[in-house]
């Protein structure tokens, strides 16, 4: 049996084709001018709640970008807001940063990989090597004035001046009725002070 066949060319499609230019049946777009199906709410206003204007998806968001959502407050109020808020109300300070005087060294909780051990004996090693170099050697003056004052070389400068002090009051003529050993301790103190002083020791 073909297509064209009496007994099909009786028969009609009872289906009618859907209409292009069939009317919407929902809400238009309220703004002016607007054609379009008006599917999104939009507040009117702070004194009217409960009610809603309904617009396009273009036109809710050209609604949203001028509505004041703070009414109660006076335009310029709102425009210092706006202001604030592009660039952030909070005012920000640099950070202050001290520079590390010492390499910290890695974490000293065990771990379980012998990289991790290796890697904090080598920071521990190089560091010591570091302070140990950093330490110059006395030289042979600074040694005896040391040794006058009767102080280690490790002494802080506030310790050598205090034993100075102590010293001159020891050995002032006018305390050991000139005696001649005394009047020398003297004078080897003050060569040690100044000997300490110049090499920057206090």
């Amino acid at each position: 049996m073909t297509s064209d066949s009496k007994i099909f060319v009786g028969l009609r499609s009872t289906r009618s084709k859907p209409s292009l230019l069939r009317e919407k049946n929902g809400p238009r777009c309220q703004w002016d001018g607007c054609d379009r199906d008006g599917s999104h709410r939009a507040p009117v206003g702070a004194d009217a709640e409960g009610l809603y204007l309904l617009f396009c998806e273009g036109h809710l968001r050209e609604y949203i970008k001028g509505y004041n959502f703070a009414p109660k407050l006076s335009d310029p109020v709102v425009a210092r807001y706006q202001k604030e808020a592009a660039k952030g109300s909070r005012p920000t300070w640099g950070t202050l940063v001290h520079e590390a005087t010492e390499i910290p060294l890695p974490s000293t909780t065990r771990s379980g990989t012998a990289k991790t051990l290796n890697t904090r004996k080598n920071a521990a090693r190089s560091q010591a090597a570091r302070v140990v170099s950093q330490l110059r050697k006395l030289k042979v003056l600074e040694a005896r004035a040391f040794e006058t004052l009767g102080l280690t070389w490790e002494a802080r400068p506030d310790e050598i001046r205090t034993r100075y002090k102590q010293r001159l009051k020891m050995h002032h003529p006018d305390v050991n009725q000139g005696d001649r050993t005394s009047e020398e301790c003297l004078q080897a103190t003050i060569e040690a002070y100044k000997i300490l002083k110049l090499n920057g020791f206090c």
